[in-house]
């Protein structure tokens, strides 16, 4: 699940804060083979990583609503993980991405428009990205804490998700998800 020697890129950003809980928990899976977090575990995670193709990107992006009277969405959380060989290889936050056409990490919107700028970004700097899920907060919580020591059919969890409108996946291989 995760490579022996993990590379976490720029850890001591801002927005890694938000990652770091998660890589915690892979942690835990990672060392606990029947071990499950609120319906996650080893098993379910590496055979999604060994179904991907040899060199990729799995990245996320999650919006949250500002509790002011414009409900303006900054982005709460995001994540991009370079996969090789089925194994988690590298983390990184979008802030450590690189690129001029990029807006500042606190300027990324939900729109479609800084979705493509970010998955055009991690393919020419990192690798092709296989998956990208945007949504926002309530939504993520939803399809991460959902469960309890019992394992749960995340993939078919998303589906729902994406067929409600309530998430945007896109990549190389999210042909069965999307249809």
């Amino acid at each position: 699940m995760l490579a022996e020697e993990l590379h976490v890129v720029q850890a001591d950003s801002p927005s890694w804060q938000a990652v770091r809980p998660f890589l915690s928990i892979a942690l835990l899976l990672e060392r606990e083979d029947t071990a499950v977090w609120h319906g996650w575990n080893k098993a379910q995670i590496s055979v999604f990583l060994k179904q991907l193709p040899q060199h990729c990107t799995i990245l996320a992006g999650v919006w949250s609503a500002d509790d002011n009277e414009q409900q303006q969405e900054h982005i709460a959380l995001s994540c991009v993980c370079e996969v090789g060989n089925g194994e988690v290889q590298t983390i990184r936050t979008f802030e450590a991405l690189p690129g001029e056409n990029l807006p500042a990490y606190e300027d990324l919107e939900p729109g479609f428009e800084h979705a493509l700028e970010i998955m055009r970004v991690v393919r020419l700097t990192i690798a092709p990205v296989a998956w990208a899920l945007f949504t926002d907060q309530i939504t993520w919580n939803e399809w991460m804490y959902t469960g309890d020591e019992h394992v749960v059919d995340k993939g078919k969890l998303l589906a729902s998700f994406i067929q409600q409108g309530r998430c945007v996946l896109m990549g190389s291989q999210t042909q069965q998800h999307t249809s």
